[in-house]
């Protein structure tokens, strides 16, 4: 039972990244920061982005020049 909920949570993340990162070394720079500060957000119309935006000081310094990056 332990593999549906780690098929949706690896799901959630690509999907999240996906959404975000336009490389997969974009992806992997954010990835940990994502799941560290936006594990519950739901992907799609920049919930991701901007989540990650909110916790700018706290990321790495690789994520947050990816989400400085891709923010309006």
């Amino acid at each position: 039972m332990r593999i549906i909920p780690t098929l949706s949570l690896l799901f959630g993340m690509a999907l999240a990244s996906h959404a975000l990162a336009q490389t997969a070394a974009e992806e992997e720079a954010c990835k940990a920061d994502f799941q560290k500060y936006c594990a519950g957000t739901m992907p799609g119309g920049g919930r991701v982005l901007a989540c990650l935006e909110k916790q700018l000081d706290k990321l790495s310094p690789d994520c947050k020049k990816v989400v400085q990056t891709h923010a309006k």
